[in-house]
């Protein structure tokens, strides 16, 4: 598919992760991008999604916008994730089929997988158990377009993908300690230690999990490759393919940003999932994707952004 000579929607296109995938495109050559913003259509509510799809007349739809956060966030709104990322899902799939969307392109999340999946995980383990506890009915929801790519496809031969990227850092990532995920979350603590001099920093659960990271930039071309060459409703990971311990992560950051300082670790709080890495070997086979950033590469990069951008406090 030559996305050059396409219009494309990209929901959630102003997000972290989209204006990656964005910038990918326009790489590509495509000048027809629609980026809808929050404050002008509500992706729950059908009728502004009508509104949305009459205005613009998109013919690929990459799903990206999404209520998300860490194992905190996960927590305390388990009915809103829900609701929200199974709404927007569900109605924007089949607003696409209605409308003749040439493709539709979901974006899950492993939170789906199962809490005690085998490592690597192989997208056929997706029906095997029950989510990780904190963030299975995020997961859940996100698992449903599955379930209706492959229906849609089944009844309406309906062109829809289903993608699974891994945990994303890079630039502009969200950094509020609140709703931030553990990578920038971990990064603030660091400078801001360092910068106060502080002897420690905490950080939630014990360090033993492990989980696998692929930079944004890299799975923004994922996504596009995917776009471009795959045309099937069986899941794909995007991912890295190499696992760390949230242990020896802590340690890289604070050693990557000077912070001397010991970290103690709060095992009342919630480990999450043990262990996450998955099995990559599909993206490589069915559209040539291999993630290219060295984990460390990524991490110095991301700590450059976020002291250079002079924000402090977390808002970006």
């Amino acid at each position: 598919m030559d996305l050059s000579k396409k219009r494309v929607m990209v929901t959630g296109g102003a997000g972290f992760l989209g204006k990656h995938v964005v910038k990918k495109l326009v790489e590509r050559g495509c000048r027809d991008i629609i980026v809808p913003r929050s404050k002008d259509y509500d992706l729950r509510r059908e009728a502004d999604i009508e509104k949305l799809f009459q205005l613009s007349h998109p013919e690929i739809v990459i799903h990206l916008a999404a209520v998300v956060g860490g194992i905190g966030a996960n927590q305390v709104n388990p009915g809103k994730f829900l609701y929200d990322n199974l709404v927007m899902g569900t109605q924007l799939m089949e607003l696409s089929r209605q409308f003749g969307v040439e493709k539709f392109v979901a974006i899950g999340t492993i939170c789906s997988y199962p809490k005690h999946t085998p490592v690597p995980f192989k997208e056929s383990d997706l029906w095997n158990g029950y989510p990780e506890e904190t963030n299975a009915p995020y997961g859940l929801a996100k698992k449903m377009m599955l379930v209706q790519s492959q229906a849609y496809r089944q009844q309406y031969d309906f062109n829809s993908i289903y993608l699974l990227p891994v945990n994303l850092y890079g630039p502009e990532d969200n950094f509020d300690l609140e709703t931030s995920h553990v990578i920038p979350a971990m990064i603030r603590k660091c400078l801001e230690a360092r910068n106060s001099h502080s002897p420690s920093i905490t950080l939630w659960g014990d360090g033993s999990p492990t989980r696998e990271f692929i930079y944004a930039e890299d799975a923004a071309e994922g996504i596009i490759l995917a776009t471009e060459r795959y045309e099937d409703s069986e899941p794909v990971n995007i991912g890295s393919g190499q696992e760390v311990s949230i242990k020896d992560l802590a340690e890289s950051i604070s050693r990557l940003v000077g912070y001397e300082g010991q970290i103690v670790w709060n095992s009342d709080k919630p480990n999450g999932q043990p262990r996450r890495r998955l099995d990559v070997r599909r993206a490589a086979e069915r559209f040539g994707f291999t993630a290219q950033t060295p984990m460390e590469e990524g991490l110095r990069k991301v700590i450059e952004w976020y002291e250079a951008s002079g924000n402090k406090t977390g808002e970006v």
